[in-house]
């Protein structure tokens, strides 16, 4: 009997495991930006292996080699001390990924645990938690992220900390707005009338149903911490010499413009590949799982 009930749902979650996959696979737009997503991931993953020159990320100087075009040596050419911009680029590359992983892998789930305990109870919980959460939100992200990285010093764990201080927000107001829809629903009150603790009911019964949206808001999100944490970098504030970062790698080549401008326009351009992915991969999720509003 147990063999025969639990048949049924397998084929039925295989079958929408399918029908999802089906649906994915004839979007272009989420193939293509899952496509650049993979690719950056993996070049991130296996820098060492794929990069020509990667002792060029360390504090490496070789004058002969300084600000020489792309070429089949130097594929994105090089810097003013000579320093192999393709191989920094990657390993720039690995440095935006994590910090993007590291942010959301705090913000979500911050987010989301307050936006289920203000949705579900109400009252004074609800109050709480929304107004703090509106105080933040009326701070901008980007100048939020310059304060606290202007206070404490520009490294990689502060600027962790700078970009992931106000993040969670957006997450919360998402989760909160879907919470408030589905707690009045009849499977809700009869889990309630069953008996069923409030833990069960945020995280068996409410939170699956925001699953489609917190991937949705999270894949898009991953672009923007990107280009907030290249910003960062971009004004002295983020990831600190040597450390190859891509907004680094722009500011400086920025000085060397137009005459060397490979020094600045294709760490730029890997930014917006990196970011484009994750964008591209958002909207085609957004449309899988018909999710009409993210923000």
């Amino acid at each position: 009997m147990t063999g025969t009930s639990i048949a049924p749902q397998e084929a039925r979650r295989l079958s929408n495991a399918y029908q999802n996959w089906y649906r994915f696979s004839r979007n272009p737009t989420a193939v293509i930006g899952a496509a650049i997503v993979l690719v950056c991931i993996l070049a991130a993953l296996f820098a060492p292996f794929i990069t020509p020159y990667p002792e060029h990320v360390g504090a490496v100087v070789n004058f002969r080699a300084r600000h020489q075009p792309p070429s089949l040596t130097f594929w994105f050419g090089t810097d003013n001390v000579g320093r192999d911009i393709f191989t920094r680029t990657i390993y720039g590359m690995r440095i935006s990924l994590l910090l993007a992983f590291v942010v959301l892998g705090t913000a979500v789930p911050i987010g989301t645990v307050l936006g289920l305990l203000a949705g579900y109870f109400g009252g004074w919980v609800e109050t709480v938690i929304m107004r703090v959460t509106d105080i933040a939100l009326a701070l901008p992200p980007l100048v939020m992220a310059l304060a606290v990285a202007a206070v404490l010093s520009p490294d990689l764990v502060n600027s962790l900390l700078a970009i992931a201080a106000l993040w969670w927000t957006w997450h919360t107001r998402l989760i909160y707005a879907i919470t408030k829809q589905i707690r009045t629903q009849e499977f809700i009150e009869a889990a309630e009338t069953l008996g069923a603790s409030k833990f069960h009911i945020l995280f068996r019964e409410i939170l699956p149903n925001c699953v489609s949206a917190i991937a949705v808001k999270t894949s898009l999100d991953c672009g923007f911490v990107i280009l907030v944490g290249a910003s960062l970098s971009f004004l002295g504030l983020g990831i600190q010499p040597p450390t190859p970062d891509l907004g680094t790698m722009v500011a400086q080549g920025a000085g060397f413009l137009p005459d060397f401008w490979w020094e600045s326009v294709l760490p730029g351009l890997a930014i917006l590949f990196v970011a484009l992915g994750f964008n591209l991969l958002g909207d085609g999720l957004r449309d899988l799982f018909d999710v009409q509003e993210v923000r």
